[in-house]
């Protein structure tokens, strides 16, 4: 059943979703009269949108990833936003990792008179009562909502609004190959440079949902993300994106072609009524499972055996995805890699920073440690889901590990003459570690603590303390960067309750998978009993550093 919204969407609550963007103009020729005349009302002017519509749709994305907005809000304010002028002054946008993509792809629509339509809701592709977001069999279209009119233009900021307030990442969670009872708003797309750009999107089975703005020619994707304190941050893909059963939908996307069909188009050039067909599998020149299953199939049909082949060999799945992705045939450079690997955590340290601030800034460490952890501290609602850090910094961990393991590789790639790495040095060990001393030295940040003070660290200090970093957000923020030592710590107010807490959480913080489908409301007794579930003993190792020592 479609739901078809009009101009009777007046009154929906002020909270709208907010894009980040920063400081790079936008040509002219991007922004046609038609678009600014649009204004603060959404006038259906097409009937679908052209190969042009996508070509700019994805300059858009482009330019606002490559800017150094940090908020929904701020993106969209920015001088890389063409249609900034025409929104309503004083208007907020906000919007988290899920709702981000719908934003900014409806935004666009409304700025360009396009037709629009999303899923409104969801249940369970088998039935049972799991929790949307984490499905493990995914989830099936119930409804769908049309963006279209039925007499004077939409409103454009209620009409973003209400979309706002229904979506959630439960709608990227899909079957590849789903097209009953409804088609979702996404397809599985072919990983090649023709399919996969500036607007497509990237969704980590683990609930969090990125937006891709550039790929590199060497080809690393590059993405932007928000988060539930409308934060906006930027990354490269890589295992922190982590792989999944077909079910679970994971990967790269694409959103679906529509078209307005049955409308009447009126004296003002607008299309009234009609309703919107959504393409189907078979009309999609780029659709494919083969991310999911392999570039060749298991025989038995299980997706998680299937392999991955570049120019006759195998490959783990990611580096066919960088390879697939690569302008010409990808040769690694270690030294070139260790340095984006590294600067792109950095980044991800300086996020973090803004991040735990925010915590802080709205008070949640005075507040008392709750008797229990939420149900599941991955994926949850309320203040543990707007400032705590446990996903955020299982991401940042998986990096780390990354990091750790792809020196390990290309060292070894190295010495065994493979034609996929390219070194002109007498010693790679050696250039890799001077490369290592020189960007972690670079990678400078700080954080105030408790009473005031600033503490600077750098990259090797994350490293040392990677496992420490508290993702509690009622714990002082001396706990929250992992601090040891008695004179940083002395400044943290936190009495012996969150003390034990602390230390109690600690099996939690070593572990890197999200266990979003696990029971996790453990009370502090549990927690110190090591109760099943409550995370491992034992960190993995992450220090690239000790590893280049050693050979």
């Amino acid at each position: 059943m479609s739901l078809h919204a009009t101009a009777g969407l007046a009154k929906i609550s002020h909270a709208l979703a907010s894009l980040v963007l920063g400081g790079i103009a936008i040509g002219s020729n991007f922004l046609s009269p038609a678009a600014s005349a649009q204004g603060a009302n959404w006038a259906i002017t097409k009937t679908q949108w052209s190969a042009t519509d996508e070509k700019n749709y994805g300059e858009f994305v482009r330019a606002l990833g490559e800017t150094n907005c940090n908020t929904v809000d701020s993106c969209l304010k920015s001088a890389a936003n063409p249609y900034r002028a025409s929104d309503s002054p004083g208007v907020r946008f906000w919007s988290d990792c899920a709702k981000f993509p719908y934003a900014l792809r409806a935004y666009f629509a409304w700025k360009n008179g396009l037709p629009f339509s999303y899923v409104s809701a969801v249940a369970t592709a088998d039935g049972a009562g799991a929790n949307l977001r984490y499905s493990p069999r995914g989830n099936k279209v119930v409804s769908r909502r049309d963006v279209i009119q039925t007499g004077a233009p939409l409103p454009g900021i209620a009409t973003l609004n209400q979309m706002l307030n229904t979506v959630n990442s439960a709608m990227f969670r899909f079957d590849p190959d789903l097209e009953s009872p409804g088609v979702p708003d996404f397809y599985a797309v072919k990983v090649d440079r023709e399919s996969l750009r500036p607007g497509s999107l990237l969704y980590d089975p683990n609930g969090h949902v990125a937006v891709v703005y550039k790929i590199e020619a060497d080809g690393r994707v590059r993405f932007m993300d928000a988060h539930p304190d409308n934060s906006v941050t930027r990354g490269t893909y890589g295992k922190k994106f982590a792989r999944a059963n077909p079910g679970m939908g994971a990967g790269f996307k694409n959103w679906r072609p529509m078209q307005l069909v049955g409308a009447q188009r009126n004296a003002s050039g607008h299309y009234i009524g009609g309703r919107v067909v959504m393409a189907r599998h078979a009309e999609l020149a780029d659709f494919s499972t083969e991310q999911f299953y392999g570039t060749t199939r298991s025989r038995d049909g299980r997706w998680s055996k299937g392999t991955f082949e570049v120019q006759g060999q195998v490959v783990d799945y990611y580096d066919f995805v960088r390879a697939r992705m690569a302008v010409g045939e990808l040769r690694y450079k270690p030294v070139d890699e260790l340095r984006n690997m590294m600067t792109a955590l950095c980044d991800d340290l300086k996020d973090r920073v803004l991040a735990v601030q925010a915590a802080i800034d709205n008070r949640l460490h005075e507040k008392a440690q709750p008797s229990r952890l939420p149900d599941n501290i991955y994926g949850t609602h309320g203040e543990w889901e707007s400032y705590s850090t446990p996903s955020r910094d299982a991401r940042l961990k998986t990096s780390f590990k990354e990091l750790r393991d792809r020196t390990e590789e290309f060292v070894s790639l190295y010495r065994q003459q493979s034609p996929r790495v390219e070194y002109q040095g007498g010693n790679l060990v050696a250039d890799l570690l001077a490369a290592y001393d020189q960007t972690a030295t670079a990678c400078q940040f700080e954080y105030v603590k408790s009473d005031g003070g600033r503490v600077a660290l750098n990259f090797n200090d994350a490293v040392e303390r990677l496992f420490a970093m508290s993702f509690d957000p009622y714990h002082c923020v001396e706990n929250r960067w992992g601090a040891s030592q008695p004179g940083e710590l002395s400044s943290c107010r936190d009495g012996e309750v969150k003390r034990a807490w602390y230390a109690a959480e600690q099996r939690l913080r070593n572990q890197l998978d999200r266990t979003y489908d696990a029971r996790m409301n453990f009370d502090l007794r549990e927690l110190q009993a090591r109760a099943p579930g409550s995370g491992v003993d034992r960190a993995p190792d992450v220090d690239v550093r000790a590893y280049l020592k050693s050979n």
